[in-house]
């Protein structure tokens, strides 16, 4: 039997327009809501992520944060 998902909880959320984007588009191919879409993402993360690359992108990001900040 397939185990029941059930949506617990609810936290107030910043993102960046693009990252915003991409997490409607993607909840629209796979047939989910924006929540469902982002449970999915974080219970699968260490499949769903490139390690290769994980590092990088991760600097960059902050970078471009810090950059915002000043």
């Amino acid at each position: 039997m397939a185990k029941r998902i059930k949506l617990t909880r609810r936290f107030p959320a910043a993102m960046t327009e693009d990252g915003y984007r991409r997490l409607k588009k993607f909840a629209a191919e796979a047939g989910l809501d924006e929540g469902e879409a982002l449970s999915f993402l974080f219970e699968n993360l260490t499949s769903v992520i490139n390690h290769d690359t994980l590092g990088q992108r991760l600097a960059l990001f902050k970078a471009d944060l810090a950059a915002q900040k000043r």
